[in-house]
């Protein structure tokens, strides 16, 4: 069995899914794209490899669309910009390793346990034109201890 480098805070799954909630419209605010849409489904609930009986984690995939290739760009940049204002330490910043060289950032939360994935997915040389442009985000918890009870085989 892994070993977790936090002790786990117990945690009702609704509560879990409601913080990653929150977490991504704070995520979303920093953004600032009022004319985009965003994509659905809300946060979902995953099991942890180290215990899969007992411990979970919260995850909320999302992207924003639906606005030029500029304001996209924008609002990557406030998000850059905004996060360590915001109780977020910046761990990685860049181009990914993808044929396209998309640009990506990863933040962890000072405050909570939550990281931050996100992904600029506009047109670029190495790629030509990019068919749907967005910013791709990935918001996840550390693992969550579900309280005494909960059978988490039923949550997923």
């Amino acid at each position: 069995m892994d070993e977790l480098d936090h002790t786990p805070e117990t945690m009702t799954v609704d509560k879990a899914r409601d913080k990653a909630g929150e977490v991504s419209s704070q995520i979303l605010d920093l953004i600032g794209i009022k004319d985009g849409k965003v994509t659905e489904p809300g946060p979902r609930i995953s099991p942890c490899k180290e215990d899969t009986e007992h411990l979970f984690s919260a995850s909320h995939p999302w992207s924003v669309y639906g606005v030029s290739e500029d304001e996209l760009t924008a609002g990557f940049q406030r998000l850059r910009k905004s996060l360590p204002g915001h109780g977020w330490k910046i761990v990685a910043y860049g181009p990914n390793k993808s044929k396209a060289k998309t640009l990506e950032l990863t933040a962890d939360s000072t405050k909570h346990r939550f990281s931050v994935n996100a992904e600029l997915w506009v047109s670029n040389p190495a790629t030509g034109k990019e068919p749907e442009p967005k910013i791709l985000v990935h918001v996840v918890s550390a693992c969550y201890r579900a309280p005494k009870g909960t059978k988490l085989d039923q949550e997923f």
